[in-house]
């Protein structure tokens, strides 16, 4: 083990190397992460990053949803 607890470590980049943004939401339709989240990624530490991947999952579950 590294004996790093599991908050100190960096969450992996939800990139997936779609890099279409819609115009309409003004996010990349792979990762539908916005302009702004992607620039401030790499200097983002991790909690920061468990927040654009939270505020990810909701997104995705909203688009789920509208899919229906």
């Amino acid at each position: 083990m590294d004996g790093a607890s599991a908050d100190d470590r960096m969450p992996p980049s939800p990139c997936l190397g779609i890099c279409l943004m819609d115009p309409a939401t003004r996010q990349y339709r792979g990762c539908l992460r916005t302009v702004d989240e992607i620039a401030r990624w790499y200097d983002a530490s991790p909690d920061e990053k468990r927040a654009i991947l939270a505020a990810l999952a909701e997104r995705g579950a909203a688009g789920a949803k509208r899919d229906v």
